[in-house]
């Protein structure tokens, strides 16, 4: 510094004072402050007047803490550095951090992907302390053990961060790790440690002894109380079932990781490519300006991956343990885009009287293996028919199914509350409760 032609200082701190203090003159860049929209653009503007005054002499550019703990040194290409002590290493000291930890300025703090334990330097206003707090409450509680660091270090509970007297560059916030059991809030590394000591030989005799047979239905059965909960438009219910949905996938992935077929990270890296290669009209070169757009390529590369030359593939990679309703649904759309006729109103009632025809026939022969055979061939119809208005069948079908559990409560309190048992009433009776019940619910 006493060497250079002109000696330039990020900010005034306290550790500018120590260049008076040697005799060292300089300027500061607290103006360029002043007219920077934000933090980007301020280590934009801080590079550009470093830059622009280092021509024609030799220039030292003095910031505090760590050169590489600030973003406009970051942009200078070329300079020799001169590193200091860092402010994320001055504070892990001072809360009497030991070993590793990440270290992030509070303005890039949104971005990044939090561990603990955890440095935050750059706290230099209350603003920003209320943001920083908003954001890691919500990730680690707000009663995660955390240290405020000005001149000394002061403990406190994370929520606590914003109510401090004094915020300057120097101010640091330290977030400390928890044993598993202490925390108030988990990860997904979390998940997994709790599932991998579950599994473990000194874990949970009934997990351990659990494989991918045992607890095939549970897949199914979580899947469908997140359904419900869905129904039911019960978000603490959608929190609760989606995390059990969560638990038998990466269950069963930890089974196979056991053993040595694929791992966590495998199955991740899997559906993240798949999401990535399948939606080229987001970040590749496809076009779609409409939901069915999107769509079609997304079949088109679900083809392409699978390697499905021919629609009869796609066709039969229909799963067989889908619901019989569910599965008729996908071969039906997936046989028309093969060149069947489109589902269609007018096709339906072609189809229905032919099948429907086809049906009498065969009970009136007495052939049950017919009459099955048929029976399915009219109900197939009736897939068709929810194509061809555009509603799936699945949801309509259980509509019906709940409208008429509803209906039928009804119908027996009716005809209980005037003394008479639902089973022995007339036809008259019957069609006169019915009328009463669907008016209630129709």
């Amino acid at each position: 510094m006493k060497r250079a032609q002109k000696v330039l200082v990020r900010n005034m701190s306290p550790a500018a004072q120590t260049l008076h203090d040697e005799g060292i003159p300089f300027e500061t860049l607290d103006f360029v402050y002043e007219k920077s929209r934000n933090f980007d653009t301020l280590a934009k503007n801080l590079a550009a007047e470093v830059k622009k005054r280092a021509e024609g002499c030799d220039l030292c550019y003095c910031v505090e803490g760590g050169v590489f703990e600030d973003r406009a040194a970051s942009l200078l290409k070329g300079a020799a550095v001169i590193e200091g002590v860092s402010k994320s290493a001055s504070a892990a000291a001072l809360a009497g951090l030991a070993g590793g930890y990440q270290a992030v300025s509070a303005y890039d703090l949104a971005d990044k992907k939090l561990t603990l334990p955890l440095v935050v330097y750059d706290l230099d206003n209350e603003l920003l302390a209320g943001d920083v707090k908003l954001l890691l409450c919500e990730k680690f509680g707000d009663e995660a053990p955390a240290c405020y660091i000005e001149e000394g270090a002061k403990k406190l509970p994370l929520f606590e961060i914003d109510r401090q007297s004094v915020y300057s560059p120097r101010t640091a916030l330290v977030v400390y790790d928890l044993p598993l059991l202490q925390k108030k809030r988990f990860d997904f590394e979390d998940f997994l440690a709790i599932l991998r000591r579950l599994r473990a030989p000194d874990g949970c005799p009934w997990d351990r002894v659990q494989t991918h047979e045992s607890i095939r239905i549970n897949a199914i059965e979580e899947a469908y109380e997140l359904v419900d909960a869905i129904d039911l438009s019960d978000p603490d219910k959608m929190c609760e079932e989606a995390g059990d949905v969560l638990m038998q996938s990466l269950f069963h992935t930890l089974i196979e990781e056991e053993q040595g077929n694929f791992t966590v990270t495998d199955m991740l890296s899997g559906v993240c490519e798949k999401l990535i290669t399948r939606h080229t009209h987001v970040f590749g070169a496809d076009k779609a300006k409409s939901a069915e757009g999107a769509l079609s390529v997304w079949d088109k590369n679900k083809m392409a991956e699978k390697h499905q030359t021919t629609y009869s593939d796609a066709v039969n990679d229909v799963p067989a343990c889908f619901p019989a309703l569910l599965r008729a649904q996908k071969i039906a759309k997936r046989v028309e885009k093969g060149g069947w006729d489109a589902a269609t109103f007018e096709n339906f009632e072609r189809k229905f009287k032919e099948e429907y025809h086809e049906l009498k026939e065969a009970v009136r022969s007495g052939d049950k293996k017919a009459t099955q055979e048929e029976l399915g061939d009219v109900l197939f119809c009736a897939v068709e028919l929810g194509r061809a208005v555009g509603e799936d069948c699945e949801m309509a079908l259980l509509d019906t199914v709940k409208k008429m559990q509803k209906r039928y409560t009804c119908y027996e309190n009716l005809v209980r509350a005037d003394g008479k048992d639902p089973t022995l009433l007339g036809q008259e009776e019957k069609e006169m409760y019915y009328r009463r019940a669907k008016n209630e619910h129709s």
